[in-house]
């Protein structure tokens, strides 16, 4: 596998009150042939992160169309799991032409760094405007998952009428060079409505390699020959993200193959400290990968196209 980098594609100008910094967690969705709608999260002044989004080309992906100029929905109220931060992390158009979005609340804490948890809005406009299915999260801390229930990938099962969730999960946290660091597998739950969830999922890919501390986003792609996966790896030597690729024939036990991926940190710029939050969509023939940078995102949102 071969890519080439096409370059950052956009992080906000910091008039907007909302968006002050960040463009993270690029998350495509193909509108139609000619555009693809990227949702992602800015942070005010606060550092709290609300969902946005922008439209780009698909025919040059580094082009961008239009600016959402608000949020499509705002924090959660005081004291909820979502009042630091909606961050989207899934878009799934369903079939009845709504348009649901599984996002990661960020909760600071008082004796641990913070809580993620996966809540859920919908959208009856296209993904213009969203609202809370509940204020509580789908994904609710449990025994056995008890500070991150989060990095939800959602895939709706026409066939089935089922939805299938790779997401991150984890019940503690590490000192790592005196700081403390969350420590977080990716684990695999299905779901007739999208909606409840069970407590515990399935492990599919463990903390395993002595340099890694927890996985970042999953991103699948199914094609003829099986499932990919791209995730991202948390390197306790580098204190930073690199990215990671996994293959599998069910989505459930998968082979890693890190370094077929081919894609890494820049030499100098914009992603030369870390990489992360692989999201890849194909439109016309052509394959792109968007991801992140460094510092999460502060340096925009950028794009790679496959060539090999």
């Amino acid at each position: 596998m071969q890519w080439k980098k096409l370059g950052v594609v956009w992080k906000p100008e910091g008039q907007q009150p909302w968006a002050r910094s960040h463009a993270m967690i690029p998350t495509p969705v193909r509108i139609d042939n000619e555009c693809l709608r990227i949702f992602l999260c800015s942070r005010d002044a606060e550092n709290r992160a609300r969902p946005g989004f922008v439209d780009v080309s698909a025919a040059d992906p580094t082009k961008v169309l239009y600016v959402h100029p608000d949020p499509l929905m705002d924090i959660g109220a005081p004291g909820t799991f979502d009042d630091a931060g909606v961050l989207p992390t899934s878009i799934v158009p369903l079939p009845d032409g709504r348009m649901y979005m599984y996002y990661a609340g960020f909760e600071l804490g008082h004796l641990i760094r913070y809580r993620l948890l996966t809540g859920l809005a919908v959208s009856n406009d296209g993904g213009v405007t969203f609202h809370r299915v509940r204020k509580t999260p789908v994904l609710e801390r449990s025994d056995a998952e008890l500070y991150f229930r989060c990095g939800p990938y959602v895939a709706y099962v026409p066939e089935s009428s089922r939805f299938r969730l790779w997401y991150v999960a984890g019940s503690a946290w590490e000192e790592i060079d005196g700081k403390s660091m969350p420590v977080y597998d990716l684990r695999y739950l299905e779901s007739d409505d999208g909606i409840a969830w069970d407590d515990e999922g399935r492990v599919v890919l463990s903390i395993e390699r002595p340099d890694e501390h927890g996985f970042g986003r999953p991103w699948l792609v199914v094609g003829e020959h099986g499932y990919q996966l791209y995730y991202s790896i948390r390197r306790r030597s580098l204190r930073a993200y690199r990215m990671g690729y996994a293959e599998s024939q069910d989505g459930l036990t998968w082979s890693r193959k890190d370094e077929e991926l081919n894609l890494d940190v820049s030499a100098q710029g914009w992603d030369s400290e870390a990489i992360m939050y692989a999201a890849v969509i194909e439109v016309n023939g052509r394959t792109f990968l968007f991801y992140n940078g460094n510092d999460f995102g502060a340096t925009g949102f950028g794009v790679a196209e496959q060539v090999g």
